[in-house]
């Protein structure tokens, strides 16, 4: 089966949608506010259809852009007037800025209670620790979001993840411990890796390797879930897996485009609607 991501971000539209009405009927407009320092053109596609998405589902946005050879300086101070303005709900810096700018200290200017996407370390150490009310980053929420609405199981399965970020990796073995799988974090020393692969029920791709992985990573019936995005030899959007070589072998299998992108952002407005609940 092919695990379409627009069906789960539908789903989880009209959920959302009712959600901001009731905040706005107690007083609350949940607010993104969403911070670019430059003017790469995937942070400025990313932002376009997270604005477009918030919009849709009668959340308001904020939308700060600063040149990129802006101080750090001024840079916090931004981010120090969107963590003290009221009117915002949940504070987005895209990351990464440019290279003079220091992302500890970024993370570390934005008010954990508008942490938008869990970069800050009391949004990980929530998140790590399974705090009540814990915010998880929005890519791995999403993978979650897709094992969740299409019915497929988790609890007591091994899950393979290849890639140890602290965007993806890291946070989603936590999301996939919390369910009760048995999880298996690869990456660039792992040994045997397709071996280890083989072995996965559900299997993550997240290192930004086009179509890095194939079929001989992939056990039959396998669920293989696709976070990367990158560019094939023709400049055509590609995952992480080569697709047309897994399709036959998995059980269920994401798109790329079309699949985790497509909720992830659906998962950030959910988290500024929480925040902007966590005030009523």
């Amino acid at each position: 089966m092919e695990l379409k991501g627009k069906t789960v971000a539908d789903s989880l539209g009209e959920q959302l949608k009712a959600r901001a009405f009731a905040c706005k009927e107690k007083g609350v407009t949940p607010c993104l506010a969403i911070l670019i320092v430059g003017s790469k053109p995937d942070d400025m596609y990313y932002a376009s259809a997270a604005i477009k998405k918030a919009q849709s589902l009668g959340v308001d946005t904020k939308f700060v852009t600063m040149a990129a050879d802006t101080s750090q300086e001024d840079v916090l101070k931004e981010l120090d007037i969107l963590s003290n303005d009221d009117s915002v709900s949940g504070i987005l810096p895209l990351m990464p800025m440019p290279r003079h700018i220091d992302p500890e200290a970024v993370r570390a200017h934005i008010n954990p209670k508008k942490d938008a996407d869990c970069l800050t370390d009391q949004g990980y150490a929530d998140l790590f620790t399974q705090k009540k009310g814990a915010k998880a980053p929005c890519t791995p929420a999403a993978v979650m979001e897709i094992l969740n609405f299409y019915n497929i199981p988790v609890s007591g399965k091994r899950a393979v993840i290849i890639g140890r970020s602290l965007v993806v990796g890291k946070p989603l073995a936590m999301l996939l411990l919390a369910q009760n799988a048995t999880v298996t974090v690869c990456h660039s020393r792992t040994e045997n890796l397709a071996r280890v692969c083989r072995e996965a029920d559900i299997l993550i791709a997240a290192i930004g390797k086009a179509k890095f992985v194939t079929r001989e990573f992939v056990k039959e019936s396998a669920t293989v879930i696709d976070v990367g995005i990158n560019n094939d030899e023709n400049g055509n959007m590609c995952g992480d897996v080569d697709f047309n070589d897994v399709k036959d072998i998995a059980g269920n299998i994401t798109p790329v485009p079309g699949g985790v992108g497509s909720v992830t952002t659906s998962v950030l407005i959910r988290n500024v609607i929480e925040s902007a609940e966590s005030t009523l």
